[in-house]
């Protein structure tokens, strides 16, 4: 899946690069930051996924509540009922699928469909689901947020504590889960990013600098989303729409600093970017 190269690094010195797997994010909701609802209609939402794989996504990442300050509550069955229908038609094409839930009832419905991927903004926070977890062979996606709730908040996090803050999280629950029996081959770790890091663009900027930190305190793969996000719109002073540029930069920087796998809207982009940037590396052309 992924294609070990030469890349240097910030330091100047040589270290391994990886093409990330790609996850195509559908936002399956009436208020998404990103799309507002263009794929809340099952058919929309379905045929958005098949064309993200053919734009070079390799998993389709569904939710169906949004997690922005403004986005309205979603009951866990309203949750189901919006993404049954794209979960079935997707799994008959044979697509990868992740499922983005803070919802315990969701979470639990996802194992039943025999999902690849569990991608949990809170970081699967509830304990007693823990045994049905470990009982299951999906890949959690676990994620740090400085928030308490599932929702993105205003929350005035210091840039310069946040790694500490990212690492003591991951220390806390990669070891409640292995605890749990679920194995630490089935995580991938996701530092947040955005508001999930706290109000300031500078928290975000300095997790992204950090992830080789982040990779060799724990040894498990990387996760970064910072597709449109609101640090990068300050930073760049676009609007969502017009925010493309600025996520492909952040989201090839990252992959340089060993992210292992990409979440984005724009899958298409993020393929030409990191084919550049490994053709520019080898001196070859590369495939993944």
């Amino acid at each position: 899946m992924t294609t070990s190269l030469q890349r240097g690094s910030l330091e100047g010195g040589p270290s391994p690069f990886r093409l990330p797997v790609v996850f195509g994010i559908v936002n399956v909701t009436r208020d998404s930051f990103s799309d507002g609802g263009r794929f809340l209609e099952a058919n929309a939402a379905i045929e958005h996924g098949r064309q993200l794989i053919a734009q070079g996504a390799q998993v389709v990442d569904l939710g169906a509540a949004a997690s922005n300050p403004h986005a309205e509550a979603v009951a866990p069955e309203a949750e189901i009922a919006r993404l049954a229908p794209v979960v079935s038609a997707l799994k008959q094409d044979g697509i990868p699928l992740s499922i983005d839930t803070f919802a315990v009832d969701v979470q639990r419905w996802a194992l039943q469909q025999d999902i690849k991927y569990l991608n949990d903004v809170r970081g699967f926070p509830e304990p007693h689901f823990y045994p049905a977890l470990a009982d299951s062979s999906a890949t959690l996606v676990v994620m740090h947020a400085v928030q308490e709730g599932g929702k993105a908040t205003s929350v005035d996090a210091p840039p310069d504590a946040i790694y500490g803050r990212v690492f003591d999280f991951f220390e806390e629950r990669i070891s409640a889960l292995q605890r749990a029996g679920v194995a630490s081959s089935r995580l991938i770790l996701d530092p947040g990013m955005g508001l999930f890091l706290g109000t300031r663009p500078e928290a975000s900027f300095e997790v992204l600098r950090r992830l080789p930190e982040l990779k060799a305190a724990f040894g498990l793969p990387l996760l970064v989303s910072v597709s449109r996000k609101s640090f990068l719109r300050r930073t760049a002073r676009r609007g969502v729409a017009d925010a493309g540029f600025a996520t492909l930069a952040a989201e090839v920087f990252a992959v340089f600093q060993g992210a292992d796998y990409i979440r984005t809207h724009d899958p298409a982009a993020l393929a030409d970017g990191t084919a550049v940037w490994a053709a520019a590396l080898t001196g070859n052309r590369t495939s993944s």
